[in-house]
């Protein structure tokens, strides 16, 4: 194995016999590699607060291609310590980078790395959690290969008179095409198609209603259980959070 330079952020940790862990690190250059962090959980080791997740930086490392790599150090760039003494913005992140995990495994486009990274570093700037989650999960269908139709109706075709999206219907809905599903705003139509399409790294304002936020994360919701398969037990703990704040 060679020694390689690369930068990475710890999606996952798995603890691997008495004193080490296997960390799923993604990376632009190799997507996402498994790497041994040996002794890490030992008092004094020099890995122990670069091994866990959502650390980001400049990792080194003895790569191997299709295999398990071994850490030498890491570079710290960002440790979103924010985010992690925070309950709400933690479960957020955790959900995140629970999906991209998934994501991954089945588009390894290297786009993706800049998308969670993006958005974990606006979340620790503190935009609003749940605005950004909407985001990331709408850019993520892109990679999943069934995005919604937000341009124009999904039924006809037709960019005029939007009344709504659905989840059932694949997207846009307009109003010949219209027949009983459920009605959002019009905020909700239009922001949907500016989070889609918006930069992550230039949002420097994110300043949306919870009713919107609500309805986008509901067709969000809907959309995934039917078009992906996807469920993340990640997911259930940010409700309950909500629950808890009365969100």
């Amino acid at each position: 194995m060679k020694i390689e330079s690369f930068d990475g952020l710890v999606l996952s940790e798995t603890n691997y016999g008495e004193s080490s862990k296997i960390l799923n690190v993604l990376t632009k250059e190799y997507g996402l590699i498994g790497i041994m962090s040996k002794g890490c959980r030992n008092v004094k080791s020099k890995l122990r607060g670069v091994s866990r997740k959502l650390i980001y930086g400049k990792f080194h490392a003895y790569y191997k291609e299709n295999g398990l790599s071994v850490l030498i150090g890491v570079d710290l760039i960002n440790s979103f310590t924010n985010i992690i003494m925070d309950l709400e913005k933690v479960s957020y992140a955790a959900f995140m980078i629970d999906l991209v995990l998934q994501v991954v495994r089945q588009n390894n486009d290297s786009n993706i790395f800049d998308l969670i990274l993006a958005s974990l570093e606006k979340l620790e700037e503190g935009f609003s959690p749940i605005s950004l989650t909407n985001i990331l999960e709408l850019k993520l269908l892109d990679y999943l290969g069934v995005s919604p139709c937000i341009d124009s109706c999904s039924n006809c075709g037709s960019d005029k008179a939007i009344v709504t999206i659905s989840a059932d219907m694949g997207g846009y809905i307009c109003k010949n095409c219209y027949h009983n599903e459920g009605l959002v705003s019009e905020k909700t139509i239009k922001m949907v198609r500016m989070f889609y399409y918006v930069d992550i790294k230039n949002i420097s304002k994110l300043e949306v209603s919870s009713e919107v936020n609500k309805e986008i994360e509901l067709f969000l919701e809907q959309y995934y259980d039917r078009y992906t398969g996807i469920y993340l037990k990640s997911k259930d703990f940010v409700k309950k959070i909500n629950m808890l704040n009365g969100v």
